[in-house]
């Protein structure tokens, strides 16, 4: 028996809580992973783990040899990297977690490409706009779109996301369109529940300026404010990627363009930085060199003027 496959096999059902998510993470089979731990224990004399038919938990020996474990692979995995034994093909499957708005808008296009340069990986997508808790969750990597990222995270920037206040011409027809960060104040302003509800935070030419809002509706999902935007409901903040082509086709207009909204970072959120596999190393590589810092998602030319903010911008 491979001792060192066997513990790395140990490592990952502790971590994941299962043998099956261990089996899917280390992409083998159910079996194979139930083998290695019962050739470890076998090897060992003891027994590491107790099975119900909820949960797992280790025994006091498996919890002795899970800490020496840890501790083995870490070495193994210095020594593999000096070596340069870790540069192998990615494989297996990585569980990805992302909000809704970017899993649809940007995402979900970027990993089906990734999946396409790397065909022994794949990738689990979860989408929801909750806070994750990557090992209760078994995430292996969470997308991230924040302008305050929690310390304890362990994370790589990938890109920027950047935002505009937008509205539809519905809207725009039957109200003063706004001319200061003040006269937003004096709209409908639709927020999230969770992020600047009742205060956004602008910038121009280096002096940064907020202003107090208030609306009748908000959520904690960047689509479903999107499309009450659409409908006329009111103002919002609402990031480039999601709203570009629909300023470019007229379909929303951008209000204070000269103010912008504070910026986002787009952060690879995982576990630790030690026993990263190939697969996921590769995908970091992979997004930050697609995003990066100038994103693909930023408008450049081609905003589309309604006639209605034109007149408002000649009085």
């Amino acid at each position: 028996m491979d001792r060192i496959s066997a513990m790395r096999v140990f490592s990952e059902v502790v971590t994941r809580g299962s043998f099956t998510a261990a089996a899917d993470t280390l992409g083998m089979s159910r079996a194979m992973v139930t083998r290695h731990i019962a050739e470890l224990e076998r090897w060992l004399k003891t027994r590491l783990l107790l099975r119900s038919t909820r949960r797992l938990s280790l025994t006091e020996a498996g919890e002795a040899c899970m800490a020496r474990s840890r501790q083995l692979l870490e070495m193994v995995n210095d020594v593999e990297q000096i070596v340069g034994q870790n540069d192998t093909e990615p494989h297996g499957q990585l569980r990805v977690a992302a909000s809704v708005s970017f899993g649809q808008a940007h995402l979900s296009a970027a990993l089906v490409d990734y999946l396409a340069k790397y065909p022994r990986t794949r990738v689990d997508l979860s989408l929801g706009d909750r806070p994750v808790n990557l090992v209760e969750d078994r995430i292996d990597l969470a997308i991230l779109v924040t302008a305050e990222l929690d310390p304890s995270f362990i994370s790589r920037k990938l890109s920027t996301c950047r935002s505009v206040v937008c509205a539809s011409p519905k809207y725009l027809a039957t109200r003063e369109i706004p001319q200061t960060v003040e006269d937003l104040a004096r709209h409908n302003c639709l927020t999230y529940s969770r992020f600047e509800k009742s205060q956004w935070n602008f910038s121009r030419h280096g002096v940064e300026t907020s202003v107090q809002v208030s609306g009748n509706f908000s959520a904690n999902e960047a689509t479903v404010l999107l499309q009450a935007v659409r409908a006329g409901g009111g103002l919002s903040v609402q990031p480039d990627y999601a709203v570009a082509s629909l300023l470019r086709s007229g379909e929303l207009v951008e209000i204070l363009p000269e103010w912008r909204p504070r910026p986002l970072g787009v952060y690879g959120v995982y576990v630790s930085r030690r026993h990263q596999p190939a697969s996921m190393r590769a995908l970091l590589d992979f997004l930050a060199a697609r995003f990066g810092p100038e994103p693909v998602w930023d408008r450049t030319t081609g905003i589309f003027v309604p006639p209605v903010l034109e007149e408002a911008c000649a009085a």
